[in-house]
């Protein structure tokens, strides 16, 4: 795939989503879909991630972000879309 057939989201999700298996959870339904990118826990409780990928992957992953885990309670996803980095693979970050 070239890069002009991917697209970046930059997720920031909000609600009880830290202590949940977020990132976890975010990293597995990444790979599910092959999206590369990273996910981390913020210090206001907030979780940030970035999606890169074929535009109907990066959408459905964000689209997953309302639900998350089984366990989070997400009160809002808010996304920004932009041109990729090149990103390769998918890390937890701490």
């Amino acid at each position: 795939m070239s890069e002009s057939e991917r697209v970046r989201a930059h997720v920031y999700v909000s609600g009880t989503v830290q202590g949940v298996y977020y990132r976890a959870s975010t990293r597995d339904a990444a790979e599910e879909r092959g999206v590369d990118g990273w996910v981390k826990n913020l210090a206001d409780g907030r979780v940030e991630a970035v999606f890169e990928g074929a535009t109907g992957d990066v959408e459905e992953l964000v689209e997953w972000c309302h639900t998350g885990s089984r366990a989070a309670s997400v009160a809002d996803v808010d996304v920004e879309y932009g041109d990729p980095e090149g990103l390769d693979g998918f890390e937890v970050r701490y």
